[in-house]
């Protein structure tokens, strides 16, 4: 079996860091928050893979429909040398990508960061095998942090799919969207993923599923917090909430305890109250509309020169060409 390559700038401790950090930072705030990254350890990644499939969770198979039929056109519009994808190396829709690129001749190297070395050795492992003929670079990293630092042959595309863009703040997101396109030359491309505004009633659905899948990776973030920080949250004294926004046009995820108690954190030095019916934020997903997400873009650095829809308009991709700063 062929050595993996891998570039790693983010080890177990740093993770360790990050974890307290936040925990601190989200649980000392006077409206407590977390961030949506801790979901997925092994367990929140298995939960989410499951949400996937779930009849009321339409974006993975929208997103997949989409580059089912656009890969061509992609790999046509891009002739990109280097994929890089922000996020899962192993995915059906990377391998879609992967077959129209490879089909359309310009594709040398794949590129795939993520955070976990363990998860991203797997995916390198896999995409290695089933596509011998490709370069396979992984990045062990994270995508806030570590863009600069992303190898590749020009023209580069980066992919960032499921919707995972609706997760930053307004100002953080922007912040993002910039650094992608300071790490990318003139004329190299971005493909964006972005779930799209739609009634109150599909939306909701989504993220609370009848099954209580959903309820169950939303609450897998306390049992992260445990594992990591050595808390003694008991996940099953909070209960999943989720609404959308319409203000804000996002879905927002809480966790609401169901009575008052007090939880030990000592891996983050804290000791922190819940009072009865208090939430915690755990995700934003923000829902785009065409105009606003080609805005977005066009003040990162970017042109959208293409834009598609599955064939009941419930997702969109982009992809944006990076222009002259």
């Amino acid at each position: 079996m062929t050595e993996l390559d891998l570039d790693v700038h983010h080890s177990e401790s740093d993770i360790t860091e990050q974890l307290r950090a936040d925990v601190r930072a989200g649980l000392e705030a006077d409206q407590k928050w977390l961030p949506p990254k801790w979901f997925y350890d092994a367990r929140g990644s298995e939960l989410f893979e499951k949400i996937t499939a779930l009849p009321e969770y339409y974006p993975t198979r929208s997103e997949r429909e989409v580059l089912a039929a656009r890969g061509g056109e992609i790999a046509a519009s891009s002739g990109a040398h280097t994929l890089v994808e922000l996020g899962s190396g192993s995915s059906e829709k990377t391998r879609l990508l992967l077959d129209a690129l490879t089909s359309h001749g310009t594709l040398k190297e794949f590129v795939p960061l993520d955070v976990s070395e363990t998860a991203l050795a797997e995916a390198a492992e896999a995409i290695t095998a089933d596509y011998p003929s490709l370069e396979v670079r992984g990045v062990v990293g994270d995508f806030t942090r570590h863009l600069d630092l992303l190898p590749g042959d020009r023209p580069r595309m980066v992919v960032f799919l499921g919707g995972t863009i609706g997760n930053f703040l307004p100002a953080d997101r922007a912040t993002f969207l910039r650094s992608v396109r300071e790490v990318l030359g003139e004329g190299e491309w971005f493909l964006l993923g972005t779930d799209l505004v739609k009634d109150r009633e599909t939306l909701e659905r989504a993220y609370d599923d009848a099954a209580g899948v959903t309820a169950e990776f939303n609450r897998n973030v306390l049992h992260v917090i445990n594992n990591g920080l050595g808390a003694n949250f008991d996940p099953a004294a909070f209960d999943h909430v989720s609404y959308w926004d319409e203000e804000n046009e996002w879905i927002e995820m809480r966790l609401r305890a169901r009575e008052s108690l007090t939880v030990d954190i000592p891996g983050a030095g804290l000791q922190v109250k819940f009072a009865e019916g208090e939430y915690v934020r755990t995700e934003i997903s923000a829902k785009f509309r065409r105009e606003g997400i080609a805005a977005e873009l066009a003040e990162a650095g970017f042109s959208v020169e293409k834009w598609w829809t599955d064939s009941e308009s419930r997702f969109g991709v982009s992809l944006a060409r990076s222009v002259r700063g």
